[in-house]
């Protein structure tokens, strides 16, 4: 039996353990990604403690949402709950972290992070600056079950590069839940992003609910199987489908507006259009039978536009589109759209005849008959203030600057869209399609696409070609990398695709490209993957260690 001496001894050896592990500190690093201007001032550290209040100005529920996402963030990285509060006064804030606006902050996501021993100021122009600037208090954040934190004494600022600063995410050749969904934008949300283009419909299925034309879900949105690798002659012949309803739609674009996402819905037109067709077959220049297809690829059939209805319909479907989606742009694809049946369909023909469309150059009267198809749908969703983004396709199509266009096909289309006055979203498939493989060692990772785009790639990748006029330089708006899921069936390999090249992409749309070093950024990535890690995400590790080539 143990003496009363040494049983003594046990509980204050437990004691000390425990007010240790209780008492472990850590310190804050403002070296994130995307790396922030910093400056070092001669102040103390600012102790960060569960006794520490977040203010946000009394009224505005922007901030208070603001406030809280903050003081949960917090809890979810180091386990401290810091409270929130409004206040009115600058004698309040100190001591504590504040949330603050400032007209004088330059540009809207622009922000100021202020840190002096007597306090912490979060300062934006409007409050979708001050998230970021969360962001990046965020990220500084050692992880870990903490009772105190140094955040040493500096002045942080940023302001992004582009004001487009897109993922794009596929739920139609593989249909993700809501929850994955809401996933990916918090995923975003951690990387400084702003615009979520999400693809809803395609030959595979259509996955938007339309209240006046029901078949498209209860019909277009399934498909009898899928091929299995890259169109095999094998298909499991497993029923797959889905689609979203508009209460979940709405859902999801109030989680996207909370963090300042602003997400895109395109609806491709004309072409990738077999789930429509086969919901409508009236739709189409054949009459069918269509079927929602099981493959991957670009099928011959796509809308007849030489119908009204056809027209109708696709007015329609915008009607309740926008009605879901507040988003200032509606993406209409246009890409991949043969126009062999329109060239064998009387009707298109007539269309061209009517509308006195002749073949111009290169141009046929097929290509500009979508040009003209283009227009009706630019001019329908202007009226209602709302103006398109398409495909690069769109360029040879004759229409007018109006349109956003979203370079694909490589980097020179954005280029040659930016010197005819169009206004570009960089997104050439190499490196930006984050389908495709990672390293050209491809024996252990998952299918992909094909391709090879690598971290340090995506890193490199500049959005603004050297030779472009300075008077076109403006129209490049934006970059985005995009998730095309054939070969991406769940949701840890959304992740794995993404993760941590979305790290670089994020980079490039914040920082000059004068700024960027990849060795820093590498080193300064090691805890952003520790932030991946803590919230159970899938990455790829090789990324971190040797660029895989």
């Amino acid at each position: 039996m143990k003496s009363r001496k040494s049983c003594l001894f046990s509980l204050l050896l437990a004691l000390l353990v425990t007010a240790t592990a209780m008492g472990q500190t850590g310190r804050a690093d403002y070296r994130v990604v995307p790396l922030p201007e910093i400056n070092g001032i001669k102040s103390a550290d600012f102790q960060l403690t569960g006794q520490t209040l977040i203010n946000y100005p009394t009224g505005n529920r922007d901030m208070e949402r603001n406030a809280i996402m903050l003081s949960e963030y917090v809890e979810q990285l180091t386990g401290m709950h810091l409270s929130v509060r409004p206040t009115l006064n600058a004698k309040d804030r100190n001591g504590h972290i504040s949330l603050l606006l400032d007209p004088t902050v330059g540009g809207d996501e622009a922000y100021r992070l202020n840190v002096t021993a007597r306090g912490v100021e979060i300062i934006g122009k409007t409050a979708a600056g001050v998230f970021q600037g969360i962001q990046t208090l965020r990220k500084s954040l050692p992880v870990g079950a903490l009772s105190r934190i140094g955040l040493p004494a500096a002045q942080v600022a940023a302001s992004p590069r582009f004001p487009y600063r897109g993922m794009h995410l596929d739920c139609v050749r593989h249909f993700f839940t809501v929850e994955t969904v809401k996933r990916f934008i918090d995923i975003m949300a951690l990387h400084g992003m702003n615009r979520l283009h999400w693809h809803l419909t395609d030959d595979q299925g259509w996955r938007v609910e339309i209240k006046k034309y029901p078949r498209l879900t209860e019909v277009g949105a399934w498909r009898k199987g899928t091929v299995l690798g890259h169109n095999s002659p094998v298909n499991d012949g497993v029923p797959y489908g889905g689609y979203y309803t508009q209460e979940e739609i709405k859902d999801i674009v109030r989680y996207a507006a909370e963090r300042y996402i602003t997400i895109i819905p395109e609806i491709d037109m004309p072409g990738h259009m077999l789930g429509a067709l086969t919901a409508y077959p009236e739709l189409g220049c054949t009459g069918g039978p269509y079927e929602v297809w099981c493959q991957w690829g670009v099928t011959d059939d796509i809308l007849c536009v030489g119908k009204d209805e056809t027209l109708q319909f696709v007015k329609d479907v915008l009607d309740e589109v926008m009605q879901l989606f507040p988003s200032e742009y509606i993406h209409i694809g246009g890409d991949e759209s043969p126009r062999v049946r329109w060239e064998q369909c009387p009707l298109c023909q007539q269309r061209i005849k009517d509308e006195g469309i002749r073949a111009k150059g290169k141009q046929s009267a097929e290509a500009l008959l979508q040009g003209w198809f283009t227009t009706q749908v630019q001019h329908y969703l202007a009226d209602h203030g709302r103006h398109i983004i398409g495909w690069d396709e769109l360029l040879g199509c004759d229409v007018d600057t109006t349109a956003t266009i979203m370079s694909w096909t490589g980097a020179e289309p954005g280029a040659k869209g930016a010197r005819l006055g169009h206004d570009v979203i960089m997104t050439p498939n190499t490196p930006m399609y984050f389908d495709h493989y990672q390293t050209r060692s491809t024996w252990n990772e998952p299918m992909a696409f094909g391709g090879c785009a690598t971290l340090k790639m995506v890193y490199d990748f500049e959005p603004v070609a050297a030779d472009l006029p300075a008077d076109a330089r403006h129209h490049i708006i934006g970059a985005q990398a995009n998730v095309w899921t054939e070969y991406i069936t769940c949701e840890p390999q959304i992740q794995y695709q993404i993760l941590p090249r979305m790290a670089a992409l994020a980079e490039l749309q914040w920082l000059q490209p004068e700024l960027k070093d990849f060795t820093d950024f590498k080193a300064r990535l090691s805890h952003l993957v520790s932030i991946y890690q803590h919230y159970g995400w899938t990455y790829r590790a090789k990324s971190l260690t040797a660029e895989d080539e």
